[in-house]
C-alpha cells in the first residue's frame, strides 16, 4: 500500500528579525558583483572569512558567503530562509510537506527546479556556487550528482550532517547544523539567535512533561508487508525521548529500517507517531490501514486510536525539530498542557 521514500509563534519573530538584517548582507554582495569581475577579484575578504568547514569528510574553504545556492530537499531550504538568506538562493527542489507559513512567501519566490531530485544538468543550469542537500540522495553517484562531480564542475557542496552516517543524531546536530550554515554565510549572530529560540521551545516542552511516565511510541513512516520505522540513530528517537516517550525500536541500529508487524505487536506501543509526507499515502490512509489490520487490534495505540502526526521535515536536522518535540509532548502527555 505504501512504499518507503526517502512551529511557529516564536520562530516568526526570529525569521522577521533576521530577514531585516539580510538586506544589508545582500546589498553588500550585490555591490561586489556590480563593480565587475576585476573589482570582485581584488575586493577585501569579508570579515570572518575565509571559513573552512569539514562536512562529512569533505573539506571546503569559503572565501566569502556563497551567493547562488541550490537546495535539494525542503529542510535545508527552510533552514536558510529562517536565517534570512533568501537572496542567496537560486533554486529549490523536492518539497515533501507544506512549507512553514512564516517562510511560505519567500520559499515560493525561489524557482523550483524539480519535484524530486533534479538532474545534474538541471542544477548546472541554475549556475550555483553551492548545492546544499538534505538527504544523502541529493548527491547520488548513480544519478550523476556525486559531490565529486560538482567539485569537478567548480561547485561546492554541503550535506545535512544527519546523513554523514557516523553516529546517532541528536538535537545538538540540529543546533550545530544551524551554526555551521550561519558560519558559511557570515551570519553567526543570526544562527545563535535561531538556536536560542529553538532551545527555549524544547526546554518548555521537556519541563512540562518532566516526571511523567515514558510512553512507548512506535513510529510509522510507511509500509504494509513490513513497517518502515525510525531506528535508534534517528533524530526521531531523541525527539520522542525529549517529549516524554520512548521509541520502541530504539534498538534498531540505523536511522530508518524495516521491522515486522509481529515485532510491533510484541512491543505494545501505547502511541503511534505517523510521519506525514508526499508520496507515501495520506495520514488518513495510514490510520485506516493500521486500524483495519486484525493482527494489530490489540496493540494499545491502535485499540485506543492514539496517533500523533508529524511532518517528516519536522523529524529531521532542521529548524522544525524543536517544534516536533512540543507537538509530541502535547500528544503523549496532553494533561501536562491543560
Amino acid at each position: 500500500m505504501f512504499t518507503p521514500a526517502r512551529t511557529r509563534g516564536s520562530l516568526r519573530a526570529t525569521v522577521t528579525a533576521v530577514a531585516l538584517s539580510s538586506v544589508l548582507l545582500a546589498t553588500g554582495c550585490g555591490s561586489s558583483a556590480e563593480s565587475g569581475g576585476d573589482a570582485k577579484a581584488t575586493a577585501a575578504v569579508p570579515a570572518g572569512f575565509p571559513v573552512t568547514v569539514d562536512n562529512c569528510g569533505v573539506k571546503t574553504t569559503y572565501d566569502r558567503p556563497p551567493s547562488r545556492v541550490v537546495t535539494i530537499h525542503q529542510h535545508p531550504a527552510e533552514l536558510m530562509l529562517a536565517l534570512g538568506l533568501k537572496d542567496h538562493m537560486v533554486g529549490t527542489a523536492f518539497p515533501d510537506s507544506a512549507v512553514l507559513p512564516e517562510l511560505k512567501k519567500d520559499y515560493e519566490s525561489i524557482p523550483e527546479l524539480a519535484k524530486k531530485e533534479p538532474s545534474f544538468e538541471k542544477i548546472l543550469d541554475a549556475e550555483p556556487d553551492l548545492v546544499y542537500g538534505g538527504y544523502g540522495s541529493a548527491f547520488a553517484e548513480n544519478e550523476g550528482r556525486s559531490r565529486k562531480a560538482f567539485a569537478d564542475a567548480g561547485i561546492n557542496t554541503h550535506l545535512n550532517r544527519e546523513y554523514c552516517g557516523k553516529k546517532r543524531v541528536t538535537m545538538k546536530d540540529t543546533y550545530d547544523e544551524i551554526r555551521t550554515i550561519g558560519k558559511i554565510f557570515g551570519v553567526p549572530d543570526r544562527a545563535d539567535e535561531l538556536v536560542t529560540d529553538l532551545q527555549t521551545r524544547v526546554g518548555k516542552a521537556t519541563t512540562a512533561v518532566k516526571g511523567e511516565p515514558q510512553v512507548p511510541v512506535f513510529v510509522y513512516d510507511s509500509g504494509d508487508k513490513s513497517a518502515f520505522t525510525a531506528g535508534g540513530k534517528s533524530l526521531g528517537t531523541e525527539l520522542i525521548r525529549l517529549a516524554g516517550g520512548e521509541n520502541v525500536f530504539a534498538d534498531l541500529d540505523d536511522v530508518f529500517g524495516d521491522v515486522s508487524w509481529e515485532q510491533v505487536v510484541e512491543r505494545k506501543p501505547e502511541a503511534i507517531a505517523i510521519y506525514d509526507y508526499a508520496g507515501a499515502g495520506s495520514v488518513e490512509e495510514k490510520k485506516k490501514y493500521l486500524l483495519s489490520q486484525p493482527a494489530l487490534a490489540d496493540v494499545p495505540a491502535v485499540r485506543n486510536k492514539r496517533f500523533v502526526v508529524l511532518p517528516l521535515t519536522a523529524t529531521l536536522v532542521g529548524i522544525r525539530s524543536a517544534y516536533a518535540v512540543d507537538d509530541l509532548a502535547r500528544g503523549l502527555h496532553p494533561e501536562s498542557f491543560r
